[in-house]
């Protein structure tokens, strides 16, 4: 035994490797029951992997353009800014929800506000508006004649491709749900429904979100977003005012004090020449 104890030690260790061995694989094996991975199947994953190698994820960037579809989402912005006479804001804004009206628009925030006192005193409004894509542009040429123009902008932006891959995982996400409802009537132990109803209500919320995106969307489409400006011009008098008593006394007050050191500045001077003028008479006289 003395001489073999390396062969010993050996054998000892390949038989442990083995025992572990076996031990791993069944612990892996019992381990996939309903995990995260093995509930989708091998069947499910081959059903879906066309879907699937779309690489479609929460993810949607602006780059995914789609130039297949034919059917395009362009969703549209544009932002107003013009300037009225003055006096007659409250008749601009009146134009302005007259137009809401007739074309059945959305005014969503409004904010008005009244700036400086007397005759400085002038209005400022802002509005956000929702417009019903096939009026958009002629509600902006409406607008636009609402006062004088001082700035206009108009952004459109094509997301047809990340429309496109929402609508693509909504399709996915709805049927593994069907998928996961179809094993929860297949399951017989209680552990496996418990865990298969908890997928079940995250799928729902999944696909509840994905739905949203989707309602958003074809909102954004279906409605332009304008913001507009509407901004008074002050008052031609704003700064016409009489001279008040008090401004009178202060630019008397000033003119005296101004007199009064130009005096001083010139007497020193004075002297100066008076001296020089009888040093140089007597001077004269004694010659």
């Amino acid at each position: 035994m003395k001489d073999n104890w390396l062969i010993i030690v050996i054998l000892v260790l390949i038989a442990g490797f083995f025992y572990g061995g076996d031990e791993l694989l069944s612990t892996e094996s019992f381990g996939r029951s309903y995990s995260p991975d093995y509930g989708e199947s091998l069947e499910i994953a081959a059903e879906y992997a066309p879907m699937m190698k779309l690489g479609i994820s929460r993810s949607y960037g602006d780059d995914a353009f789609a130039p297949e579809i034919e059917d395009r989402k362009i969703t549209k912005t544009a932002s107003l800014s013009t300037e009225m006479e003055f006096g007659t804001f409250q008749e601009g804004e009146r134009q302005l929800k007259a137009i809401v009206s007739s074309t059945n628009s959305l005014l969503l925030n409004e904010n008005v506000n009244k700036y400086d006192r007397g005759r400085k005193s002038y209005y400022s409004g802002s509005y956000n508006l929702k417009v019903d894509g096939r009026v958009y542009d002629a509600v902006v040429s409406q607008l636009k004649e609402i006062g004088e123009v001082q700035s206009f902008s108009e952004n459109a932006q094509d997301i047809t491709g990340t429309y496109t891959n929402i609508q693509t995982e909504l399709e996915v996400e709805r049927a593994r749900l069907q998928r996961y409802k179809q094993m929860l009537a297949e399951a017989t132990l209680i552990a496996d429904k418990i865990e298969l109803n908890d997928r079940i209500f995250n799928q729902e919320r999944t696909i509840k979100y994905l739905e949203d995106a989707l309602t958003n969307q074809d909102e954004q489409v279906e409605y332009a977003s304008v913001y507009m400006q509407i901004t008074e011009k002050q008052s031609g008098f704003a700064n016409v005012a009489f001279v008040t008593f008090g401004q009178l006394v202060t630019g008397l007050v000033s003119s005296a004090s101004n007199v009064l050191k130009l005096l001083f500045s010139i007497v020193p001077w004075l002297v100066t020449a008076v001296i020089v003028w009888l040093i140089v008479r007597w001077a004269r006289n004694r010659k």
